[in-house]
């Protein structure tokens, strides 16, 4: 099926998902854009130190990104016995950002702990970070419900036919506008109110967090005993890390 001119999943010559091309373009312009504005705006820390805290957050999000994956399958994935390879499988072959971010910010404090850096580190990310995930939400688009990045059906006029002959909600694009509205409200925030070290980056996780609890409402999740999905509690856990800022917001301020 099609929406405009799109078959879902779109493939470029006939064989190359476009999401892979995507994916790997986001990883590509995001670190080109963090090298960019590393070098504009300057870095408070060294340079040894920041490639450890690289490489923390890589480790970190892979590792995150995959296990909260595999935690979206619900209760179910416990109530049947599965051999190893299997359990191997289902984990490299699931991810979601939630986790990633997750992942990557204790794989980031994990190593900042091990080196005795304390310098907040988080906001040169930021930006990038929205930057990669805007065109790894393309991607998802791109798949339609060949990826579970769609929505429920809907009537509402934003609904769209991702390849099942359904109107269902493009969630992938209400992220793409999501996060492009983010990046432009947080920029100009920032010039009427100046930001505390690490803040730009904490308002981030905060917001995107709560984005992300209300969206899997309207996508068919599999729900855990406490009527919540596997990325809606590790929202909930999320804020609870960041809890201080919510409480008292004006320490997100620069004094």
């Amino acid at each position: 099926m099609s929406f405009f001119l799109l078959d879902f999943p779109v493939l470029l010559f006939k064989r190359v998902p476009l999401h892979a091309v995507l994916e790997a373009l986001s990883y590509f312009v995001g670190f080109r854009f963090f090298v960019y504005l590393r070098g504009k705006q300057g870095d408070n820390i060294a340079q040894s130190n920041r490639l450890w805290i690289l490489i923390g957050a890589t480790f970190g999000a892979l590792l995150g990104s995959r296990i909260l994956g595999l935690l979206e399958a619900g209760p179910q994935l416990f109530t049947v016995q599965k051999p190893l390879e299997v359990w191997l499988l289902a984990l490299f072959s699931s991810k979601t950002i939630v986790g990633g971010l997750l992942g990557g910010l204790f794989g980031v404090e994990g190593i900042k702990k091990i080196i005795g850096e304390k310098s907040s580190s988080g906001d040169l990310f930021t930006y990038p970070l929205i930057l990669a995930m805007m065109i790894g939400r393309f991607g998802c688009f791109s798949m339609g419900v060949f990826e579970p990045t769609y929505g429920v059906e809907t009537t509402f006029f934003t609904g769209m036919d991702l390849g099942d002959g359904l109107r269902r909600h493009p969630v992938a694009l209400y992220e793409v506008l999501y996060l492009g509205l983010f990046w432009i409200v947080m920029y100009n925030f920032e010039r009427v109110y100046p930001l505390a070290s690490g803040a730009r980056f904490k308002i981030f996780m905060l917001d995107y967090l709560c984005f992300r609890f209300l969206l899997d409402f309207i996508k068919p999740v599999e729900l855990w005993p406490w009527g919540l999905s596997a990325i809606q509690t590790a929202a909930l856990l999320g804020w609870l890390y960041y809890w201080r800022y919510l409480i008292q917001p004006k320490r997100l301020l620069l004094s």
